[in-house]
């Protein structure tokens, strides 16, 4: 039977009205798909048992994802697919080999863009093969690519922008036109999903087709839905000597009936500091009190300001018209050569108020300021306990970001919201994003190596909880380290309580800046390279969390440094190595 849930997916998606102009539908199809979907409401609604069909039409449906949004998308595909005779089969890029993918008839590739312009990690090996001269031809592939990404970033949507592209160079006939979907723009995903699915069965017979498997339940609290949580503990990790500030929160579940795994993410959704954006209301020669129109509520400048938007990174749009407005030529000269290395050195530390700030003259009204900004978005944070240990409380561990630049206090928006303005009286709306990859051993006698310096310590403080729940037998390496083990060994006396009760089996410690010469995680793997290259081969699963740009980078040349020396391979060899535990799934990142 179909679940309640699957019911309201289907009516979500189930939109008449916006059939593409651009489809090359006749009238009479178009007549036709509307009548379909106007009876299918009721037909879906009202059936309960779903009609197998062996013979159903195929569509495939590949997701690349870093943090699992990818695949929340796929799966709601898949259910809308199942609504149109269509039999989905849902994967994960590194579950599908370039050959199998040529042989496939209808497609759809859903895929993030990661970093600066870069594929997934799932995604990546399916992708060098498809993108190699030796790719095979695929001509026989329908196909329509959803990209998600962030328009913050130069390269937006990248990957999908890379997948389109090829997938057509390599003869695959484009169903649909990609549609490039920022963050917190689900409805764009929507309407490509709304709009592929008809195309994919035209000419299938429309049956209902059951699911042996039955459907997940959909997320009872979501982007749209948080649950407004309680903080109960918020503890700084380090000390108050430290360089750094990194605090340790606990928020409620009570009476919210969610669960998560360990490896999961927390989304949290923040509000602005109101000294912000009472400054910002004041550099835009505003009073605040200006009434807006706000999703479709009427509310104060500040309160939309304060809760609803981005007022930190400026959007292109703002850039652009604060340039235009100011006339500056150093700022118009950037944006107008595309020198995108210089413009980023100049906007490095600024944020808007700086450049509403630098010119005083410009000024918006309230309508035109917020017409240039982006919605605010959750930020989303690795979590650091079990589930099973901790079922009624979520645990995070997370960096405040503060730095002074441009003669001003600059604070990150979430951390700072959550270390300073959240009290007993506040409720923080959260909800999780399940990260399937990133998930420790179903078999409780593999051993783990977890590299995680910093807050990347996160998910590996929920990993050895798990085990410990589990009493798992498989051994656990944990390699950690931050600036200064005085200051810096967050979490310590839980960690060697670990040692002591035999959970942790060995503990590998980098602090960078308490020797002349710096020390980071991936030397400890280099000088232990041997008996991590022995647990490789005992089946164990390596993980990284932390830092995208630099650590998680030195880390993978420390492993195929290790694998080549010490299983006596080529470089070749070492890279296949790599890439089996990255197929095995035993080689994961949960980096940023």
């Amino acid at each position: 039977m179909r679940h309640l849930s699957d019911i309201k997916i289907v009516k979500k998606y189930m939109k008449t009205p916006n059939i593409p102009q651009n489809a090359p539908y006749t009238d009479t199809q178009r007549a036709w798909i509307g009548g379909f979907f106007a009876g299918m409401h009721s037909h879906i609604l009202l059936s309960s048992n779903l009609i197998d069909q062996t013979d159903a039409r195929v569509i495939n449906i590949l997701y690349g994802t870093q943090t699992g949004n990818s695949e929340s998308f796929a799966n709601d595909a898949a259910t809308i697919a199942k609504t149109h005779g269509l039999l989905p089969v849902v994967k994960s890029m590194d579950e599908t080999e370039a050959d199998a993918l040529a042989q496939m008839e209808y497609l759809m590739i859903i895929t993030s863009t990661y970093g600066e312009g870069e594929m997934p990690d799932n995604a990546q090996m399916l992708w060098d093969s498809v993108s190699a001269d030796s790719a095979p031809s695929m001509d026989k592939i329908k196909f329509s690519v959803l990209a998600l990404g962030d328009s913050s970033y130069d390269l937006f949507c990248q990957a999908g922008i890379e997948w389109d592209s090829r997938l057509a160079e390599l003869g695959a006939k484009r169903l649909y036109d990609r549609v490039n979907c920022d963050v917190g723009h689900d409805e764009d995903a929507e309407n490509w999903i709304s709009s592929v699915i008809p195309m994919m069965a035209e000419g299938a017979a429309v049956t209902l087709v059951a699911d042996a498997k039955g459907s997940s339940e959909k997320a009872k609290y979501n982007r749209k839905n948080p649950f407004a949580s309680k903080m109960t503990v918020n503890r700084l990790l380090t000390s108050e000597k430290s360089s750094k500030e990194t605090r340790h929160y606990e928020f409620s579940l009570e009476g919210s009936g969610l669960t998560y795994e360990a490896g999961d993410a927390l989304n949290v959704i923040p509000q602005n500091c109101p000294e912000l954006v009472a400054s910002i209301v004041r550099a835009i020669s505003c009073t605040g009190n200006e009434d807006e129109p706000v999703n479709g509520e009427q509310m104060s400048l500040s309160d939309a300001l304060h809760s609803h938007f981005e007022i930190k990174l400026p959007s292109k749009e703002l850039l652009q018209e604060i340039a235009n407005r100011s006339g500056d030529q150093q700022l118009n000269g950037l944006l107008d050569s595309g020198d995108k290395a210089n413009l980023a050195k100049y906007l490095w530390g600024r944020d808007i108020l700086d450049l509403l700030l630098q010119f005083p003259n410009i000024e918006f009204s309230a309508a035109e300021f917020l017409a240039l900004l982006k919605p605010l978005q959750p930020r989303a944070y690795s979590i650091s306990s079990s589930g099973k240990m901790h079922p009624d409380s979520v645990h995070l561990t997370v960096a405040s970001v503060r730095y002074n630049a441009h003669n001003r206090e600059h604070k990150g928006v979430c951390s700072t919201f959550m270390a300073d303005l959240v009290d007993n009286n506040t409720r923080v709306n959260i909800f999780f994003a399940p990260n399937k990859s990133f998930r420790v051993p179903e078999d409780n006698t593999l051993p783990i190596i977890m590299v995680g310096p910093g807050t990347g310590i996160a998910p590996f403080r929920a990993f050895l909880q798990e085990r410990e729940f589990r009493k798992a037998s498989g051994k656990n390496w944990l390699l950690f380290g931050d600036r200064n083990e005085a200051t810096d060994y967050i979490y310590r006396d839980e960690i060697e309580a670990m040692q002591k009760k035999g959970v942790l089996h060995r503990l590998d410690l980098a602090f960078s800046r308490d020797q002349e010469e710096k020390i980071y995680v991936q030397d400890r793997m280099l000088e232990n390279g041997a008996e991590m290259f022995s647990w490789l081969e005992q089946g164990a699963s390596f993980f990284v969390c932390g830092d995208a740009t630099y650590m998680a980078k030195d880390v993978d040349k420390a492993l195929h440094a290790i694998i080549e020396k010490h299983g006596n391979k080529t470089a070749e060899q070492a890279t296949d190595y790599v890439n089996q535990l990255k197929k095995e799934k035993r080689y994961v990142r949960d980096v940023y």
